[in-house]
Protein backbone atom coordinates (compact mmCIF):
# COMPACT_ATOMS: atom_id res chain seq x y z
CA UNK A 1 0.00 0.00 0.00
CA UNK A 2 1.09 3.52 -0.78
CA UNK A 3 1.95 6.20 1.79
CA UNK A 4 -0.74 8.45 0.76
CA UNK A 5 -3.46 5.44 0.83
CA UNK A 6 -2.37 4.73 4.78
CA UNK A 7 -2.48 8.42 5.83
CA UNK A 8 -6.37 8.59 3.99
CA UNK A 9 -7.34 4.67 5.88
CA UNK A 10 -10.49 4.99 7.83
CA UNK A 11 -9.20 2.99 10.49
CA UNK A 12 -6.00 5.78 10.62
CA UNK A 13 -7.91 8.86 11.05
CA UNK A 14 -10.03 7.28 13.58
CA UNK A 15 -6.44 5.74 15.46
CA UNK A 16 -5.77 9.55 15.19
CA UNK A 17 -8.10 10.60 16.78
CA UNK A 18 -8.04 8.32 19.57
CA UNK A 19 -4.37 10.09 19.89
CA UNK A 20 -5.51 12.93 19.49
CA UNK A 21 -8.52 13.04 22.45
CA UNK A 22 -5.63 12.68 25.05
CA UNK A 23 -6.10 15.76 27.29
CA UNK A 24 -8.87 17.45 25.22
CA UNK A 25 -12.12 15.51 25.75
CA UNK A 26 -13.44 18.72 27.63
CA UNK A 27 -12.95 21.21 24.82
CA UNK A 28 -15.54 22.67 23.71
CA UNK A 29 -14.41 22.24 19.52
CA UNK A 30 -13.26 18.74 20.10
CA UNK A 31 -16.97 18.25 22.06
CA UNK A 32 -18.78 19.77 19.20
CA UNK A 33 -16.29 17.85 16.51
CA UNK A 34 -17.26 14.54 18.99
CA UNK A 35 -21.21 14.82 17.92
CA UNK A 36 -21.12 13.99 14.68
CA UNK A 37 -17.70 12.53 14.87
CA UNK A 38 -18.00 9.36 12.40
CA UNK A 39 -19.32 12.04 9.39
CA UNK A 40 -16.24 14.56 9.96
CA UNK A 41 -14.16 11.97 9.63
CA UNK A 42 -16.18 10.55 6.52
CA UNK A 43 -16.62 14.11 4.91
CA UNK A 44 -12.65 14.71 5.33
CA UNK A 45 -11.31 11.08 3.97
CA UNK A 46 -13.44 11.40 0.61
CA UNK A 47 -11.84 15.08 0.20
CA UNK A 48 -8.80 14.02 1.12
CA UNK A 49 -9.21 10.53 -1.74
CA UNK A 50 -10.47 13.45 -4.63
CA UNK A 51 -7.49 15.91 -3.37
CA UNK A 52 -10.29 18.70 -2.40
CA UNK A 53 -8.85 18.95 0.94
CA UNK A 54 -7.70 22.75 2.03
CA UNK A 55 -6.52 23.44 5.20
CA UNK A 56 -8.28 26.13 7.34
CA UNK A 57 -7.46 29.35 9.12
CA UNK A 58 -5.27 29.47 12.17
CA UNK A 59 -6.41 30.60 15.67
CA UNK A 60 -3.40 32.67 17.12
CA UNK A 61 -2.46 33.35 20.90
CA UNK A 62 0.73 33.80 22.33
CA UNK A 63 2.17 31.85 25.96
CA UNK A 64 4.37 32.81 28.14
CA UNK A 65 7.21 28.73 27.63
CA UNK A 66 9.14 30.68 29.54
CA UNK A 67 9.74 32.92 26.99
CA UNK A 68 6.47 34.76 24.90
CA UNK A 69 5.68 32.50 22.07
CA UNK A 70 3.66 32.94 19.31
CA UNK A 71 1.42 30.06 19.02
CA UNK A 72 -1.16 29.40 15.63
CA UNK A 73 -3.40 26.88 16.60
CA UNK A 74 -5.55 24.90 13.91
CA UNK A 75 -9.40 23.73 13.84
CA UNK A 76 -10.10 20.31 15.19
CA UNK A 77 -10.73 18.59 11.36
CA UNK A 78 -7.05 19.70 10.20
CA UNK A 79 -5.53 19.03 13.38
CA UNK A 80 -6.86 15.35 13.54
CA UNK A 81 -5.30 15.49 9.74
CA UNK A 82 -1.93 16.34 11.01
CA UNK A 83 -2.01 13.23 13.41
CA UNK A 84 -3.03 10.61 10.78
CA UNK A 85 -0.15 12.58 8.67
CA UNK A 86 1.95 12.22 12.08
CA UNK A 87 1.18 8.56 12.64
CA UNK A 88 2.19 7.14 8.86
CA UNK A 89 5.06 9.69 7.94
CA UNK A 90 6.79 9.78 11.78
CA UNK A 91 8.04 6.14 11.90
CA UNK A 92 8.79 6.64 8.11
CA UNK A 93 11.22 9.18 8.93
CA UNK A 94 12.63 8.21 11.90
CA UNK A 95 14.73 5.07 10.90
CA UNK A 96 16.21 7.79 8.82
CA UNK A 97 17.13 10.26 11.67
CA UNK A 98 20.99 10.38 13.53
CA UNK A 99 20.81 8.22 16.91
CA UNK A 100 21.80 11.55 18.23
CA UNK A 101 18.87 14.06 17.55
CA UNK A 102 17.02 13.93 20.71
CA UNK A 103 14.39 16.24 20.33
CA UNK A 104 10.31 14.64 19.42
CA UNK A 105 11.49 11.69 19.10
CA UNK A 106 10.28 7.87 20.81
CA UNK A 107 12.63 6.98 23.51
CA UNK A 108 14.29 9.96 23.27
CA UNK A 109 13.67 13.36 24.54
CA UNK A 110 15.62 15.51 27.14
CA UNK A 111 16.60 13.43 29.53
CA UNK A 112 18.24 10.69 27.03
CA UNK A 113 19.61 14.07 25.79
CA UNK A 114 21.28 15.00 29.27
CA UNK A 115 22.27 11.16 29.33
CA UNK A 116 24.31 11.23 26.01
CA UNK A 117 25.85 14.78 26.97
CA UNK A 118 27.15 13.22 29.97
CA UNK A 119 28.60 10.25 28.58
CA UNK A 120 30.28 12.33 25.12
CA UNK A 121 31.93 14.34 28.56
CA UNK A 122 33.39 11.36 30.02
CA UNK A 123 34.57 9.73 26.60
CA UNK A 124 36.05 12.94 24.92
CA UNK A 125 37.79 14.09 28.37
CA UNK A 126 39.36 10.18 28.93
CA UNK A 127 36.90 9.61 32.37
CA UNK A 128 38.30 13.45 33.33
CA UNK A 129 42.45 12.72 32.51
CA UNK A 130 42.12 14.83 29.09
CA UNK A 131 40.55 18.57 28.75
CA UNK A 132 37.38 18.05 27.11
CA UNK A 133 35.83 21.16 24.95
CA UNK A 134 32.23 21.83 23.70
CA UNK A 135 31.35 23.94 20.96
CA UNK A 136 27.62 24.86 21.71
CA UNK A 137 25.26 26.94 19.28
CA UNK A 138 21.60 27.53 18.32
CA UNK A 139 19.58 28.39 15.34
CA UNK A 140 18.15 31.98 15.55
CA UNK A 141 14.29 32.17 15.28
CA UNK A 142 14.27 28.46 14.06
CA UNK A 143 10.81 27.47 13.33
CA UNK A 144 10.26 31.14 12.26
CA UNK A 145 13.15 30.42 9.84
CA UNK A 146 12.09 27.03 7.91
CA UNK A 147 12.13 27.84 4.32
CA UNK A 148 8.75 26.04 2.85
CA UNK A 149 10.80 25.33 -0.17
CA UNK A 150 13.68 23.99 1.11
CA UNK A 151 11.42 22.15 3.12
CA UNK A 152 9.23 20.38 -0.06
CA UNK A 153 12.25 19.63 -2.02
CA UNK A 154 13.85 17.61 1.67
CA UNK A 155 10.46 15.66 1.73
CA UNK A 156 10.26 14.84 -2.25
CA UNK A 157 14.25 13.85 -1.95
CA UNK A 158 12.93 11.05 0.49
CA UNK A 159 9.02 10.64 -0.64
CA UNK A 160 7.97 9.81 -4.55
CA UNK A 161 4.69 9.56 -3.78
CA UNK A 162 3.34 12.71 -5.23
CA UNK A 163 -0.24 12.68 -3.30
CA UNK A 164 1.55 13.16 -0.04
CA UNK A 165 3.92 15.77 -1.39
CA UNK A 166 0.80 17.70 -2.19
CA UNK A 167 -0.82 17.00 1.42
CA UNK A 168 2.71 18.11 3.08
CA UNK A 169 2.26 21.24 0.80
CA UNK A 170 -1.47 21.43 1.79
CA UNK A 171 -0.33 21.81 5.50
CA UNK A 172 2.97 23.57 5.12
CA UNK A 173 1.74 26.03 2.67
CA UNK A 174 -1.45 27.23 5.08
CA UNK A 175 0.54 29.11 7.48
CA UNK A 176 1.43 31.01 3.92
CA UNK A 177 -1.98 33.17 4.06
CA UNK A 178 -1.50 33.71 7.86
CA UNK A 179 1.99 35.08 8.00
CA UNK A 180 2.67 36.65 4.55
CA UNK A 181 5.58 34.92 4.54
CA UNK A 182 7.02 31.71 2.44
CA UNK A 183 8.73 30.61 6.09
CA UNK A 184 8.02 29.11 9.06
CA UNK A 185 5.98 26.64 10.71
CA UNK A 186 3.35 26.79 13.39
CA UNK A 187 3.83 25.80 16.69
CA UNK A 188 0.61 24.29 17.35
CA UNK A 189 0.89 21.74 14.86
CA UNK A 190 2.15 18.15 15.51
CA UNK A 191 3.51 18.20 11.58
CA UNK A 192 5.66 20.65 12.82
CA UNK A 193 8.11 18.52 15.21
CA UNK A 194 8.37 16.11 12.53
CA UNK A 195 9.13 18.61 9.68
CA UNK A 196 11.51 20.79 12.13
CA UNK A 197 13.27 17.15 12.60
CA UNK A 198 13.28 16.54 8.53
CA UNK A 199 14.73 19.64 7.55
CA UNK A 200 17.47 19.53 10.68
CA UNK A 201 18.40 16.02 9.92
CA UNK A 202 20.10 17.70 6.86
CA UNK A 203 22.73 19.52 9.20
CA UNK A 204 22.41 16.13 10.96
CA UNK A 205 23.86 13.91 8.15
CA UNK A 206 26.24 17.06 7.07
CA UNK A 207 27.36 16.75 10.47
CA UNK A 208 27.91 13.11 10.78
CA UNK A 209 29.04 12.13 7.32
CA UNK A 210 30.84 15.25 5.49
CA UNK A 211 32.05 16.88 8.83
CA UNK A 212 33.15 13.04 10.00
CA UNK A 213 32.24 14.49 13.77
CA UNK A 214 31.76 11.42 16.27
CA UNK A 215 30.66 13.41 19.14
CA UNK A 216 27.49 15.65 18.12
CA UNK A 217 23.72 15.88 20.11
CA UNK A 218 20.87 18.04 18.45
CA UNK A 219 17.88 18.64 20.71
CA UNK A 220 15.29 20.90 18.57
CA UNK A 221 17.97 23.88 17.45
CA UNK A 222 20.06 23.01 19.92
CA UNK A 223 23.20 21.20 19.05
CA UNK A 224 26.73 21.01 20.64
CA UNK A 225 30.04 19.33 19.65
CA UNK A 226 32.93 17.57 21.83
CA UNK A 227 36.16 17.40 21.10
CA UNK A 228 39.83 17.79 22.90
CA UNK A 229 41.08 20.10 20.63
CA UNK A 230 39.83 23.85 21.02
CA UNK A 231 41.29 24.98 17.35
CA UNK A 232 39.44 22.11 15.68
CA UNK A 233 36.32 22.95 16.72
CA UNK A 234 36.65 27.00 15.69
CA UNK A 235 37.70 25.57 12.42
CA UNK A 236 34.29 23.86 12.49
CA UNK A 237 32.32 27.34 13.02
CA UNK A 238 32.62 28.89 9.61
CA UNK A 239 31.87 25.40 7.66
CA UNK A 240 28.38 25.17 9.85
CA UNK A 241 27.34 28.78 9.63
CA UNK A 242 27.91 28.41 5.91
CA UNK A 243 26.14 25.09 5.21
CA UNK A 244 23.34 26.33 7.95
CA UNK A 245 23.03 29.57 5.29
CA UNK A 246 23.52 28.24 1.98
CA UNK A 247 21.71 24.78 2.66
CA UNK A 248 18.79 25.71 4.69
CA UNK A 249 18.56 29.45 4.83
CA UNK A 250 19.27 29.48 8.97
CA UNK A 251 21.53 31.23 10.76
CA UNK A 252 23.32 30.65 14.18
CA UNK A 253 22.48 32.67 17.26
CA UNK A 254 26.08 34.85 17.77
CA UNK A 255 25.45 35.25 21.27
CA UNK A 256 24.50 31.61 21.99
CA UNK A 257 27.41 30.49 20.57
CA UNK A 258 30.77 29.56 22.67
CA UNK A 259 33.53 27.23 23.61
CA UNK A 260 33.86 26.36 26.62
CA UNK A 261 35.80 23.14 29.02
CA UNK A 262 33.28 21.36 30.88
CA UNK A 263 34.81 22.21 34.12
CA UNK A 264 34.13 25.75 33.73
CA UNK A 265 30.46 24.84 33.10
CA UNK A 266 28.38 24.11 30.56
CA UNK A 267 25.04 25.10 29.26
CA UNK A 268 23.02 23.49 27.61
CA UNK A 269 19.12 22.48 27.42
CA UNK A 270 18.09 24.35 30.67
CA UNK A 271 21.39 22.52 33.42
CA UNK A 272 24.82 23.66 33.66
CA UNK A 273 27.35 20.38 32.99
CA UNK A 274 30.29 19.92 34.89
CA UNK A 275 32.43 16.45 34.77
CA UNK A 276 30.64 14.66 37.54
CA UNK A 277 27.42 16.08 37.51
CA UNK A 278 25.22 18.85 36.42
CA UNK A 279 23.15 21.51 37.92
CA UNK A 280 20.14 23.63 37.14
CA UNK A 281 20.84 26.74 35.12
CA UNK A 282 20.13 29.77 37.75
CA UNK A 283 17.22 31.88 35.55
CA UNK A 284 15.76 28.28 35.27
CA UNK A 285 15.86 28.04 39.27
CA UNK A 286 14.51 31.36 40.15
CA UNK A 287 11.37 31.06 37.17
CA UNK A 288 10.62 27.85 39.09
CA UNK A 289 10.44 29.42 42.64
CA UNK A 290 8.40 32.41 41.22
CA UNK A 291 6.07 29.45 39.27
CA UNK A 292 5.70 27.45 42.62
CA UNK A 293 5.15 30.88 44.98
CA UNK A 294 2.51 31.81 42.11
CA UNK A 295 0.65 28.47 42.05
CA UNK A 296 1.87 26.59 45.57
CA UNK A 297 -0.18 23.52 45.03
CA UNK A 298 1.35 20.00 45.53
CA UNK A 299 1.07 18.91 41.96
CA UNK A 300 3.48 22.22 41.05
CA UNK A 301 5.72 21.14 43.43
CA UNK A 302 6.00 17.42 42.68
CA UNK A 303 6.34 18.81 38.92
CA UNK A 304 9.10 20.09 39.56
CA UNK A 305 10.92 17.90 42.27
CA UNK A 306 10.28 15.00 39.53
CA UNK A 307 12.12 17.19 36.92
CA UNK A 308 14.88 17.81 39.65
CA UNK A 309 16.07 13.99 39.83
CA UNK A 310 18.30 14.26 36.88
CA UNK A 311 20.55 16.67 38.51
CA UNK A 312 22.31 17.43 41.40
CA UNK A 313 19.92 19.44 43.37
CA UNK A 314 19.23 18.11 47.10
CA UNK A 315 18.98 21.23 48.26
CA UNK A 316 16.66 23.19 45.78
CA UNK A 317 14.58 20.35 46.39
CA UNK A 318 14.45 20.48 50.05
CA UNK A 319 13.44 24.24 49.76
CA UNK A 320 10.34 23.23 47.07
CA UNK A 321 9.41 20.52 50.21
CA UNK A 322 9.84 23.67 52.82
CA UNK A 323 7.09 25.57 50.86
CA UNK A 324 3.87 26.20 52.71
CA UNK A 325 1.08 25.04 50.44
CA UNK A 326 -2.63 26.80 50.70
Amino acid sequence: MNIFKQIILIENIVSAWEEFLCGKRNKYDVQLFSLNLMNHIFKLQRELEEKRYVHGPYHAFKISDPKPRDIHKASVRDRLLHHAIYRVLYPYFDKRFVADSFSCRNDKGTHRALQRFQKFTWRVSKNNTKQCWILKCDIRKFFASIDYEILISILEKHIKDVDVIWLCKEVIKSFETETGSRRGLPLGNLTSQLFANVYMNEFDQYVKHTLKIKHYIRYADDFAIFSDNKDELEKLIPKIRLFLSETLHLSIHDNKLFIKTIGSGVDFLGWVHFPNHRVVRTKTKKRMIKRIKEHPTQETINSYIGLLKHGNTNELKKHFLNFNLE
